[in-house]
């Protein structure tokens, strides 16, 4: 038997596009290293600008560890250091521009991916099978691996190229999650809603976790006092 400390690490890829919503991606990251997976990051271009005007956070290649920790940290309101201490240790992260990274290859060994948040223009090339970037191609590998594929498209109202886009990933194997956060788990802040949606990325992947009250078919039950 395989000692245990030699187990091949088998991480899930988050990648990040430039649609608005980095909150959601850091609530899914946290998410995946509370429930002790590992995680790839792709960041693409666009997503930085979205991160620094959401966030006030520069990401940068040279200072990732360090930018990721302090975005993690950070509560979807803005509130510097509202999630203290999350060890990042077990996070690798690859420029969106080198298409040789690891997960670039369908034998570099994921256990799948999540795009989050997802832009039209991310679904339209990971649908096309474009790889004009490295998340782009990650998502295509995924796809001819047979991997999980979870795309949380935020983008609102769709027109109909998105949408018959959206139906081919589909059709292709992956899961199609809009950003749509429920109401019925008591939400009283943005962060309830925020984890909502990260929360339902990991239910598709298959991750335990424990970021919102799950429907236990009693009307009002998100009223009760904890």
């Amino acid at each position: 038997m395989e000692p245990e400390n030699s187990k091949q690490r088998r991480p899930w890829v988050v990648g990040v596009s430039g649609a608005s919503g980095t909150p959601y991606a850091a609530a899914v990251v946290r998410g995946l290293l509370a429930a002790g997976e590992s995680v790839d990051l792709v960041v693409s271009r666009a997503s930085r600008l979205t991160l620094l005007d959401e966030t006030g956070i520069a990401f940068r290649d040279a200072h990732w560890r360090e930018d990721l920790a302090v975005w993690l940290a950070r509560g979807a309101d803005g509130k510097p250091g509202t999630f203290g201490g999350v060890d990042v240790s077990d996070v690798r992260y690859w420029a969106a521009g080198d298409l040789a990274a690891g997960p670039s290859s369908g034998s570099y060994p994921v256990k799948g991916m999540l795009v989050v948040p997802a832009s039209t223009a991310a679904v339209a090339g990971i649908a096309l099978g474009l790889s004009k970037d490295l998340l782009q191609r990650v998502a295509s590998v995924t796809l001819k691996e047979r991997r999980p594929l979870v795309v949380a498209v935020r983008e609102t109202p769709l027109n109909g190229q998105t949408l018959r886009h959206m139906v081919a990933l589909d059709e292709a194997g992956a899961v199609v999650l809009p950003a749509s956060p429920g109401f019925y788990a008591g939400a009283t802040h943005i962060q309830d809603l925020v984890d909502f949606v990260a929360g339902r990325v990991l239910d598709a992947a298959g991750v335990p976790h424990r970021l919102y009250r799950r429907w236990e078919g009693e009307l009002g039950g998100a009223l009760r006092t904890p």
